[in-house]
């Protein structure tokens, strides 16, 4: 499901219940994360769940990042899925110039996320940035 497509899904389920088991199903359709991978230094600071990233970088030029997580919440895992979906097999600049407020708002999600997960939300994205400045000219809060 490409990002409009998810927008246009969840602006279809005009009930938050089913918008909810979407975001489960989304996240239970993640690839398995690698058990060795969930370490401290993957783990995902400011999320009240556990959320592991991990990064494979495409040597292309521009490089492309590949991004791979898992969280041991049920609907984090969903919001997991959205990040991956928007970031993963971009360049670091596109991922610098998503827009992804617009599409956490499109997506309704601020309105409907406790005030814990959507701050876990955009620490996945902090860390997301993170790496995608390390990997290119442009500085994270550019």
């Amino acid at each position: 499901m490409e990002l409009q497509d998810l927008v246009d899904t969840f602006e279809f389920l005009d009930d938050w219940e089913d918008r909810y088991r979407l975001l489960i199903d989304m996240g239970r359709d993640l690839p398995d994360f690698p058990d060795e991978a969930r370490t401290e230094a993957n783990r995902v600071d400011g999320c009240t769940s556990n959320v592991w990233l991990i990064t494979d970088v495409e040597e292309t030029t521009p490089p492309r990042l590949h991004f791979r997580a898992d969280s041991d919440a049920f609907i984090v895992k969903g919001l997991v899925a959205i990040l991956l979906k928007a970031y993963s097999g971009r360049t670091p600049q596109e991922i610098m110039d998503t827009d992804i407020e617009g599409l956490f708002n499109q997506l309704g999600l601020g309105k409907q996320l406790t005030p814990n997960r959507r701050d876990g939300f955009f620490a996945m994205v902090k860390r997301i940035h993170g790496l995608a400045a390390s990997h290119s000219d442009t500085p994270a809060n550019a």
